[in-house]
């Protein structure tokens, strides 16, 4: 067993799919890519790079039949119910709480261009974070890509007092603590969609890569 096969197996997946997908129009998991829904297809890769892999979600009943087998579901708790969804944030603490393992991998159900082989050649990296960083993450010019990285399933803790004190967002807890930048050469592979108009551009992307 190499060291990445050890490192992978202490990581648990985490996919997040608790938006409304009100800028889209229509639920963006349930999107077809390559004959698979967006979900779905998150749910392989990530089933290639860890040992389990959870859906967070408050719809449960929407994603329980078309996830692939080994997949389970996290239903996720609506913090304000007049609300029909809660922040990334809240979906990703409500999710970690039921993790056991060192690591999680948290990813969104909108990344097409994302690839199992790319999340592996990210993996080795977990063993140049230090005891006292709480992730592995791209950066952008803004801040940090937090929804498509590791965390240390530690960080929990820290992350229940940021909410309870009023948190609401993830650049804002990230800002207090830490953070490892995980090197990503193709920044296309982070390209998500939020709309129809991004929809359009990843199609034409994923034709460039063809």
């Amino acid at each position: 067993m190499t060291d990445t096969d050890k490192i992978e197996r202490s990581i648990t997946a985490l996919i997040l799919a608790g938006g409304q997908s009100s800028r889209m129009g229509t639920d963006k998991a349930l999107l077809t890519w390559e004959n698979k829904t967006l979900l779905f297809q998150m749910c392989q890769i990530a089933a290639e790079c860890s040992t389990s892999v959870y859906v967070v979600t408050p719809w449960i009943y929407k994603y329980r039949d078309i996830l692939p087998p080994g997949c389970k579901l996290i239903e996720e708790k609506l913090v304000l119910p007049e609300r029909n969804s809660n922040s990334p944030l809240i979906g990703f603490t409500q999710g970690l709480r039921q993790v056991t393992s060192k690591w999680v991998l948290l990813l969104p159900c909108d990344l097409p261009l994302l690839s199992s082989s790319q999340i592996k050649q990210w993996i080795p990296y977990l063993a140049t974070v230090l005891s006292t960083e709480i992730a592995l993450l791209p950066r952008h010019p803004k801040g940090w890509e937090p929804l498509c990285g590791f965390y240390r399933c530690s960080c929990l803790p820290l992350l229940e007092t940021y909410i309870a004190e009023g948190g609401k967002s993830f650049q804002g807890w990230l800002a207090r603590y830490q953070v490892r930048e995980l090197p990503v050469k193709d920044r296309q592979i982070l390209f998500n969609c939020n709309t129809p108009k991004d929809w359009r551009i990843a199609k034409e992307k994923q034709a460039n890569y063809e």
